[in-house]
């Protein structure tokens, strides 16, 4: 299924000592394996829910579980789990050592859960992922950065990203091909303060930004139709609007930028003028 195990004990202990599981803390871990890192969770937290979805490795799971009291190993796609069923109802923290190829589906259901949480997502303090570490630089990144991109501004809109390590192939079996890392998600992130209407339509008005990075900000904007360019429909139909040369200015952004010099704040004052008609 695409894991890479920490099976290396002394990363396992850097990482465990990295997050720092408390006392009174309660942890959802994703994807928990073999329990590499339920163990250490469960040695230091009071409550661990450790999701896995091969069930041949939860059921090994379970019966290592035996003599840890404050684990519940719970079998399931993370995408697709109901947290209301493990009665999860106090805040809590994430931690997962996450296959590269679901690492994005992982993270936007994190981000989407924090600031609009449902019932089995109603206080996420903290997430922190073991990821491949070329995706965590992207994370991180800032403006003017070869790696920011649309996941930088998601990531930052939503929490306050931050590299904690940098993990080599060889703390895992399999060992990758790439290097990793642990990244921290602090909640909430500077989204929480933009006074954005709709999180998912502004994110997909930034990833339409991004979506030919050699283009200009304003090309790549040409022929949307938001109500106050000119001639784009408006709320109410037809508006005269103005032209969107004049709405970049107003927005204190030279006409020749590129989305990858623009900062959240900057994303955030653009959308809002190009939605008001």
């Amino acid at each position: 299924m695409g894991q890479n195990f920490l099976a290396d004990a002394g990363w396992r202990a850097r990482i465990a000592e990295t997050i720092s599981p408390r006392p009174g803390d309660v942890w959802v871990e994703i994807g928990a394996g073999h329990g590499e890192m339920t163990e250490l969770l469960a040695s230091r937290a009071s409550r661990v829910i450790a999701i896995e979805l091969d069930s041949r490795l939860a059921e090994r799971l379970r019966n290592r579980a035996k003599t840890w009291p404050n684990v519940e190993v719970m079998e399931g796609d993370f995408l697709e789990f109901d947290l209301a069923k493990a009665r999860v109802t106090s805040s809590f923290r994430v931690f997962g050592n996450i296959p590269y190829y679901i690492t994005s589906p992982i993270l936007h259901r994190i981000f989407r859960a924090s600031i609009q949480p449902r019932e089995d997502f109603q206080q996420v303090l903290s997430a922190h992922l073991v990821i491949q570490l070329e995706v965590a630089e992207r994370l991180a990144a800032k403006p003017g950065r070869r790696t920011y991109g649309y996941l930088s501004v998601a990531a930052q809109f939503y929490s306050s990203p931050k590299i904690m390590l940098k993990i080599p192939p060889g703390a895992f079996r399999p060992r990758p091909k790439v290097a990793s890392a642990l990244v921290e998600l602090r909640f909430p992130g500077a989204g929480a303060s933009l006074k954005i209407a709709d999180p998912s339509e502004f994110l997909q008005f930034v990833q339409h930004c991004f979506s030919q990075k050699r283009k200009t900000l304003a090309n790549n904007l040409r022929g949307r139709p938001f109500p106050a360019i000119t001639g784009a429909p408006g709320i109410r139909g037809e508006k005269p609007g103005r032209a969107l040369s004049e709405i970049l200015a107003g927005a204190g952004i030279a006409p020749g930028v590129r989305a990858e010099q623009l900062t959240l704040i900057q994303f955030a004052a653009l959308y809002n003028a190009l939605i008001t008609s």
